[in-house]
């Protein structure tokens, strides 16, 4: 229990009705969730006003509501706080009320289009080999300790990541690694987070649906930079040209540029590369991993850059990196004696689409066919279709277009833009399944056990969202599936 007059700090306050000496007991922005002395935020959303909903949460219990514009019918027993951004303002309230736990924690934020799940569960596995209690944040599952938590969102609402911090603190967490979102940061739920560290992977073409333009996608990209402290570090990929205007108006004390190439900081020269792996030679040490692929090379020296921020000895640091592997959906490979090699992967923007399709080129070196599986999402982002459908038919044997999570669009459709910018000779290589599960049967039907099967989109998702619905279905398990019922 808060007093309403103590968490209010830095809520950026334009004016107050009725008293703040208040017992607060729960914070809340959905009015359905409410209960005895709670405090009720009226947040602007991309669907709907929570102004609307405030006679509700009055009788659900409220006993304050911050809102950014005062409501005609004013209770007298309840107190209403106007302040200018109400989503701002739940940071930082929400930070307050649960003791600004990030002030306690060495918090790591990782930034970018592609690369985010991958750096930051890397960066767990890193330091909890290392011997750290450490917190995840992330796409797939958040994690305090051994604990799993189910992942709802990229990057939590502030409500619930300041209270997932709070829980961290209380079971002996060190490190907390997390990833932000564009969205994340444009609707202030790392608002109140005291970052020790911020890192930036890359930056493509994705979220336009959202962000309309792709300079407001950067702009909400670098907050998180912008955000630093003098007594943060940030570390940003010099591959990326975009990584330097990260760092344009960052107060971060120390600031430090990773890359394979040009004058990075901290370098890394892939010494081999194939499907079993990558050899390493990071800043003159040579390293042996699972992983595969340039993108992988970079990953992985973002996580070496970060960890000798964190001040960890650096050849403690190489030999614990060589001993982690890759996240559920991220380059997933799986494989079986006389069957192709399948590797699932959540590529589900051009940029992701076309790095791994280039490191399955590279890696096969002609000595078999890919073949891909791979759909678009629905209501999202629709100008990335084409491209995409254009990347599959560009590095692969045959592709086939599906269904991803088509959500209320038709599934056809999608696939019909996926095709829109295709040559007729491109058109003769791709099949069509709308059946997701079929379009993975018919790709081992068609591949021999030297080739190598792509299974892109979903990644880690064990649900297909069709018209509201999410219903079971998991790429990894298809491909086990599909692998164990081979027949060459």
């Amino acid at each position: 229990m808060k007093i309403l007059r103590d968490i209010l700090f830095k809520a950026s306050i334009v004016e107050v009705v009725g008293s703040t000496n208040l017992a607060i007991e729960r914070l809340s922005s959905d009015s359905r969730t409410l209960g005895k002395n709670s405090l009720f935020f009226a947040v602007r959303g991309t669907q709907v006003d929570g102004h609307a909903f405030i006679e509700a949460a009055i009788e659900r219990g409220a006993v304050a509501v911050i809102c950014e514009e005062l409501p005609l019918h004013q209770h007298a027993q309840v107190t209403y706080v106007k302040v200018g951004n109400a989503a701002a303002a739940m940071g930082w309230v929400s930070a307050n009320f649960h003791g600004n736990p990030s002030s306690k924690l060495k918090v790591v934020g990782v930034t970018g289009t592609n690369g985010k799940t991958s750096v930051a569960t890397g960066m767990f596995d890193l330091f909890t080999k290392m011997g750290f209690a450490c917190g995840l944040l992330s796409t797939v599952e958040n994690r305090i300790g051994g604990e799993v938590i189910p992942a709802t969102h990229t990057t939590p609402d502030s409500i619930s990541l300041q209270g997932l911090m709070s829980q961290m603190l209380e079971r002996g967490i060190a490190y907390c690694f997390m990833e932000v979102s564009s969205h994340a940061l444009d609707q202030h739920r790392t608002t109140g987070v005291e970052f020790t560290g911020a890192m930036f992977t890359n930056i493509t073409q994705d979220h336009l649906d959202y962000h309309k333009t792709f300079a407001r996608y950067i702009e909400a990209k670098k907050k998180l930079f912008d955000g630093l402290t003098s007594n943060a570090w940030a570390l940003v990929n010099g591959d990326d040209r975009n990584g330097r205007v990260m760092l344009q108006n960052c107060k971060a004390a120390q600031q430090y540029t990773y890359g394979l190439k040009g004058d990075a900081d901290v370098k890394v020269k892939i010494v081999e590369n194939s499907l079993d792996g990558l050899l390493l030679q990071i800043q003159q040490k040579e390293i042996s991993t699972p992983f595969v692929g340039k993108f992988n090379a970079s990953n992985l020296l973002a996580m070496y850059g970060a960890a000798t921020l964190l001040k960890q000895n650096p050849d403690a640091v190489l030999t614990h990196l060589s001993m982690i592997g890759p996240p559920a959906g991220r380059f997933q490979r799986l494989s079986r004696l006389g069957c192709p090699t399948v590797f699932v992967d959540y590529a589900h923007t051009p940029d992701a689409l076309e790095k791994v399709l280039m490191t399955l080129t590279e890696t096969t070196q002609g000595q078999g066919h890919i073949y891909t599986v791979v759909g678009c999402g629905g209501n999202r982002d629709a100008s990335k279709r084409p491209i995409m459908g254009k990347i599959a038919t560009q590095y692969s044997y045959k592709s086939i277009f599906t269904s991803d999570n088509p959500r209320n669009e038709a599934p056809m459709s999608i696939i019909q833009a996926m095709q829109s910018e295709l040559s007729l000779e491109e058109k003769v290589r791709v099949v069509v399944m709308e059946s997701r599960a079929e379009a993975i049967q018919a790709a081992f039907q068609l591949a021999q056990p030297q080739d190598v099967i792509l299974i892109a989109g979903k990644g880690h998702e064990t649900y297909q969202e069709i018209q509201g619905v999410k219903y079971p279905f998991d790429d990894v398990q298809e491909a086990r599936n599909a692998l164990n019922n081979y027949n060459a």
